[in-house]
């Protein structure tokens, strides 16, 4: 969880860009938090589950087997 900071960034960087009317780059900021949540939850250093980013995010590993 050493490494969770990096979603706390891009989490203002997102919040910036969307009070500033980036919203092309504050979508991709989402998109680059999710990737990033993504790689550190596959890793076991993420403790979020995206809701910060108005999402349920769930990792490719955790869906279940049909």
């Amino acid at each position: 969880m050493a490494n969770d900071w990096i979603i706390d960034v891009l989490a203002d960087l997102r919040t910036f860009a969307g009070a500033n009317g980036l919203n092309a780059l504050a979508e991709q900021l989402d998109d680059a938090a999710l990737v990033a949540a993504a790689e550190l939850a596959t890793r076991g250093e993420c403790a979020t589950d995206g809701a910060q980013f108005g999402i349920a995010h769930r990792s490719p590993l955790a869906r279940p087997i049909a």
